[in-house]
């Protein structure tokens, strides 16, 4: 029986958007990062969903303009400035793609794989991502092509928050570990201080809800980005980049996420959370208090209830699309 085919308004997502904020913005649970002393401060009642459609409508509700640390969310764009540099080939050859089923920072998922680093989208596998980043051996180089791809990702120049920056570089005992496991492994290709202090310094970035549904959408349209209209990256990278989303984006919880929302996202302990329903849109969610495992308890909850009101799952036989006769005015 061939796949059924329907299609979803703007107007639909809105309602959808609109009635889980007003559902959950008065929920509680969970906690701010505490191991990060910046991010412990952060007001834990902030919550803001965004979703950036493939024309470049951006439909938001809630605080969707505050800036926050985008942490882990971060090992998004620097996989796919690896992609673009290299190649997914040479990406998945010197970093990997594998799923470890362990938390993001586990030094044992490393020990295990000591062959390669398993992912870009875990600690491991990120400070290798950044330690590939072109010029070999140049900081400045390096973190200029690490900040113009998210501005070209996000349409927005991005600055560090330099009190999380510190916080995080006080605080990075583990990943210093990894650093130095990856340099004897011989799989970081740059020196491991300089590729760990770009690191840090990428995940204490500021960024929105808004910023990130955009970069989200950019990946859900094959490279293009909606809003400034540039081919940002090779369309061929999408669904590469989905793919490790889809495995290992929620870490030892990406299967429970994935059962229960059915869209590929990518979360971080700062609170936000980035998700790619492919061909469709992007969406983001904020809010700092986080589970067990470092997800945003009610980016999550958001996320997961818009999926189901509008009856989106990307594992679903019947294929979406949005229709654009009913688009309400851009927010972008």
């Amino acid at each position: 029986m061939a796949a059924s085919h329907k299609s979803i308004t703007a107007a639909e997502i809105k309602a959808a958007v609109d009635h889980a904020y007003e559902s959950l913005k008065d929920t509680t649970g969970g906690k701010n990062a505490d191991y990060i002393p910046y991010l412990a401060s952060v007001d834990p009642t902030l919550f803001g969903i965004s979703v950036c459609l493939l024309d470049g409508t951006v439909i938001s509700a809630g605080d969707v303009d505050h800036t926050f640390g985008i942490e882990s969310v971060s090992k998004v764009p620097t996989a796919i400035l690896a992609m673009r540099e290299y190649g997914a080939v040479d990406v998945l050859e010197k970093v990997g793609a594998d799923a470890t089923g362990l938390p993001f920072n586990s030094i044992m998922a490393l020990l295990l794989e000591k062959d390669r680093p398993s992912s870009p989208l875990v600690n491991a596998g990120a400070i290798a991502a950044c330690s590939l980043v072109e010029p070999i051996g140049d900081a400045d180089g390096k973190w200029r092509a690490i900040t113009t791809n998210i501005a070209e990702l996000t349409g927005h120049e991005p600055a560090v928050i330099e009190e999380l920056y510190r916080s995080e570089s006080a605080t990075d005992f583990n990943n210093r570990s990894i650093a130095w496991l990856l340099k004897d492994y011989g799989r970081i290709y740059d020196d491991p201080n300089l590729s760990l202090d770009l690191y840090t310094r990428q995940c204490s970035l500021g960024t929105t809800a808004h910023q990130l549904a955009i970069m989200a959408a950019t990946i859900a349209n094959d490279g293009f980005n909606p809003v400034t209209n540039k081919q940002v990256f090779d369309p061929d990278f999408a669904p590469k980049i989905t793919s490790l989303i889809t495995t290992v984006g929620f870490y030892e919880r990406t299967d429970d996420w994935l059962y229960k929302s059915g869209i590929p996202a990518k979360s971080g302990v700062g609170g936000g959370v980035l998700g790619i329903m492919p061909g469709m849109f992007g969406i983001a969610a904020f809010s700092p208090p986080l589970d067990e495992a470092g997800n945003s308890v009610k980016a999550q909850a958001a996320i997961r209830q818009i999926m189901q009101e509008l009856g989106l799952n990307i594992f679903a036989a019947s294929r979406l699309c949005v229709c654009q006769c009913a688009t309400p005015a851009s927010e972008a």
